[in-house]
This record gives C-alpha cells, sequence and structure tokens, in this order.
C-alpha cells in the first residue's frame, strides 16, 4: 500500500532491490563445486534405491526395456528428495561444506521455490544432452560435452553480481556461507 503523502510503498522491498555487495556472497567457486560433486557421489545411492524399487515394482527384467518410465520416475524421486532438503536449507552435502540455501532476503526457502530451483537446475544438464541428442554421439563425446557445458555453466556464476549460480538467480534463491548465517 501507498502512503498518499509520501508516496511510499510499504510492502517488503521490491525484487529489485539488491542486497549489498558483501552480503550474500556465494561461497567459493571451489567449495560449491566440491559439494556439487559430493551431492553426484550421493545420488549414487538414490538411484541405486530408487531403480531397485522400480524394477521390482514395475517387473522389469532388464534396464532399457523401461527405460523412458525409469527416467521419469528417478526425476520424480530427484525432485523430492532436493524439494525436500533445500525446502530445509541444506542437503548432506551442502551441509559438509557449510553451504546454505536461502531466498534472494536470507530467508528460508519455501518448498515451492525450492521445487522451482529444482526444475532451473536441469539448466546444468538439459542443454547439452538435447544438443547430443541428435546427432547420435558416442558417451565418451556425450561426456565431454556435458561436462564442458558444466564447467561454462560454473564460470558463468563470475558474471553474476554475488557470485551466484544463475539457476539461482532465476528461482530467486542464493547459495551463502553457513557458518556467517550463524553469527
Amino acid at each position: 500500500m501507498k502512503s498518499e503523502s509520501t508516496g511510499r510503498s510499504d510492502a517488503a522491498p521490491s525484487i529489485n532491490v539488491a542486497p549489498s555487495r558483501g552480503q550474500f556472497m556465494a561461497p567459493g567457486l571451489r567449495r560449491r563445486m566440491a559439494a556439487w560433486l559430493y551431492e553426484g557421489m550421493l545420488m549414487f545411492g538414490v538411484v541405486f534405491i530408487s531403480g531397485y524399487l522400480f524394477g521390482t515394482l514395475s517387473q522389469t527384467r532388464h534396464a532399457l526395456d523401461n527405460r523412458h518410465p525409469l527416467q521419469a520416475f528417478l526425476f520424480v524421486v530427484f525432485g523430492i528428495y532436493f524439494t525436500w532438503f533445500w525446502a530445509r536449507g541444506q542437503t548432506l552435502a551442502m551441509k559438509t561444506w557449510h553451504i546454505q540455501l536461502v531466498d534472494r532476503y536470507g530467508h528460508a526457502v519455501s518448498q515451492q521455490r525450492a521445487f522451482l530451483r529444482y526444475l532451473l537446475s536441469w539448466l546444468w544438464f538439459l542443454p547439452p544432452l538435447a544438443a547430443v541428442a541428435p546427432f547420435g554421439l558416442t558417451g565418451g563425446e556425450s561426456v565431454v560435452i556435458v561436462v564442458g557445458w558444466v564447467a561454462v555453466w560454473a564460470l558463468l556464476s563470475r558474471f553474476h553480481p554475488q557470485q551466484q549460480f544463475w539457476h539461482d538467480a532465476l528461482a530467486g534463491t542464493r547459495l551463502v556461507n553457513a557458518r556467517e548465517l550463524k553469527h
């Protein structure tokens, strides 16, 4: 609501109001990528258990027989995993590396915002996978393209004012140093 005498808004600050330069700076890129790599290793366990559950429930004898439904199932499982942990501030890998997820104002992230971040985080993988698909490249060639894109996407965070990943900027979230939040 605007005050008639001052013309100022009494509502929360608009999205365009940026925190000061030092506030909400992302942890170093190496630390974030180390957490990202650790998260990937932890996801092997999630994939194993989910794949076993899917195979058992669907009575699939060969993994390639039900490849697309399995991929859809894993997409949902990953969505639940990340949304649940991010809405609580940290995954196990983020806890290990003292990284926390907050909204653009430093508050806890809602489940809706965590889910939006999950969808946008696929920008790490979907562009190179979409580029690789029509060419029938070998596994090694595909890995080079995906890893190359991941490196480019990570380095693009250097161009964000607070060094955040761009999917975080689009989702209205930030990765911050968890130790600084406690002080």
